[in-house]
This record gives structure tokens, sequence and C-alpha cells, in this order.
């Protein structure tokens, strides 16, 4: 057994160093949702798709949408994004998704005068 920890030691290793290096992920790949409340019309086709309901539209003001999407609930399978008449939603190839608090997990995309793809977490 010493034989083989002397001989780990010297060996380089097999895993990714990350977060040291940043992952390059593969096209295609899906992760978090980004959403565009700009472009949206308030269809709910994105919510009516969504397998888990992990995603609400909300009507924040006249043809003005915002979106709640949990986190927690969301398999990242991107069936609202291919749903979207509008191209509202989008993935992104965002991996650093993990959380301690729950809480965090739900995050409102609304739109706002200084930035219209704003996001913040849901109280």
């Amino acid at each position: 057994m010493i034989r083989q920890v002397l001989y780990s030691l010297f060996k380089k290793p097999a895993t990714n160093l990350y977060p040291a290096q940043k992952l390059e992920m593969p096209k295609g790949y899906r992760g978090k949702l980004v959403f565009y409340p700009e472009k949206c019309i308030g269809c709910k086709m994105c919510m009516k798709d969504c397998p888990t309901g992990a995603i609400t539209i909300n009507k924040i003001a006249e043809k003005k949408f915002e979106a709640v999407i949990d986190l927690g609930k969301c398999i990242y399978c991107a069936q609202c994004v291919d749903s979207c008449i509008k191209k509202a939603l989008e993935v992104t190839k965002d991996v650093t998704l993990a959380q301690l608090d729950d809480k965090k997990l739900k995050v409102v995309f609304g739109s706002d005068s200084e930035n219209n793809r704003t996001e913040k977490q849901a109280p």
C-alpha cells in the first residue's frame, strides 16, 4: 500500500482544478436560464410546457412581465426556451448554481428602467 501512496503523490491529478480553472462547457450545454422581459408578451407557453412547474410569469404592468424561476425545481431541459415564440428565455453555460440556502434558488427576473435583464432573489 505504501508503494501505491508514493506512486500517487508524484502522479498528475486526473481531475479538473475547478474553481481555480474555469470549466469550458460544450456547445448545447443547458445551464441557468436568463429571461428578457422586453421580449415577453405574456403568452405563458413556457409555464405550460415546463414539466416541473419551475417557471412562473407574472404581469407587473401593461405589457411588462417578470419571470420567477425556481432553480431547485428546474431540471434544465430547456423546454421553456424551445416553446417561447418571442425568444424571451435563453439558457446559459453557467454551472455554478449550488446554494446552501434554498431561498436563493428562487430567482426573479424583472424589468426596471436601468437594466431590462435584472436578477434578484425572491423574498
